[in-house]
């Protein structure tokens, strides 16, 4: 299993796709180390993420209790607080990051409503890969208004050595968010499928396999039927800053499974309520395509991405010529 840490909804930031920064959580009703000590063992991957996690005082020692419960850890971040990302880094060397860059600097500082935020990401980037950070890397929520950039940033990312990772904006009650639309979807589309054709043509498996996320949101800009199974809440889940068991973020309503204020992680999770909140992911016609509903299932149904990076390989697919 896998799951998310949301550990604040505030933010420095005033991104044009979220409103999140306008609902912060008070800092002093924040769950702490000792509830999110009540995360099973075992889990493969844990996301910290926010608003900004780096607004956290504490993000240190909820770091130190939740890293030995999990395979791998990444902090998701816009990447303004460079000095503390890098202090962080230096107490806990295996931990992973991607920091937010919504397009080259122009855009990016436009869209995050961060001055210089650009600048203050690709500072704590580079600062990361001086450490020997292995698992660092950005990441980009597209949108009409920079699309157009996600070819030069994956270019970017791919001559630094460092992971891109990309997500489309959408609305849910996460960004208490209902109008981010796409003016254009084509073109929107037809960008996700040129980065998903410079991944095929990596050396990289790895990159393959992002290249099939690719064409998935693609097909997602296109209103298309989701490509994979959706079982968020059994092989993924969400915890909100005030200690809520959610399946995802990307629901139109808070859908909680139970408080972790109140009980266990166990006495949740086998429970009748999130019995009910399970059957309501089956029916969800939401078709979400991201990235932490999307990774357990790719891993589950690995047959699936397979063929296709197979049929692109050998030029029979229509998403690009890959061939070397």
């Amino acid at each position: 299993m896998e799951a998310c840490l949301i550990v604040t909804y505030r933010c420095n930031a005033k991104c044009h796709m979220c409103n999140t920064w306008q609902f912060p959580t008070d800092p002093e009703k924040e769950i702490g180390p000792d509830i999110v000590a009540k995360l099973p063992s075992g889990l493969k991957f844990i996301n910290i993420t926010g608003g900004e996690p780096f607004l956290r005082d504490d993000l240190d020692s909820i770091i130190a209790t939740v890293l030995p419960k999990t395979e791998r850890l990444v902090i998701s971040s816009n990447g303004y607080y460079t000095d503390k990302m890098l202090d962080l880094a230096k107490k806990f060397p295996t931990i992973g990051v991607r920091i937010s860059i919504e397009g080259l600097p122009e855009a990016n500082d436009r869209l995050r409503g961060i001055p210089d935020g650009f600048d203050h990401g690709l500072r704590s980037l580079l600062g990361l890969r001086a450490l020997g950070v292995k698992d660092i890397g950005f990441g980009m929520t597209v949108s009409d208004v920079n699309a157009k950039d996600m070819i030069e940033l994956y270019r970017l990312a791919d001559s630094m050595g460092l992971e891109f990772a990309t997500a489309s904006t959408h609305n849910s009650y996460y960004f208490h968010k209902t109008d981010n639309t796409f003016k254009d979807p084509e073109m929107v589309a037809s960008e996700f499928e040129k980065i998903s054709c410079e991944l095929l043509k990596s050396k990289k498996i790895k990159s393959w396999f992002r290249a099939y996320f690719n064409h998935g949101m693609a097909n997602y800009v296109r209103g298309g039927k989701r490509l994979l199974p959706c079982e968020v809440g059994t092989d993924m889940v969400f915890i909100d800053p005030y200690g809520k068991v959610m399946p995802c973020n990307g629901m139109d309503m808070e859908m909680p499974m139970g408080d972790l204020t109140t009980h266990s992680f166990e006495e949740i999770w086998t429970s009748d309520q999130a019995t009910k909140v399970r059957a309501a992911v089956k029916t969800c016609d939401k078709n979400c395509w991201m990235i932490g509903s999307v990774a357990p299932a790719m891993k589950k149904d690995i047959m699936t991405p397979i063929r296709w990076i197979i049929r692109q390989k050998l030029g029979k697919g229509n998403n690009c010529d890959c061939g070397e």
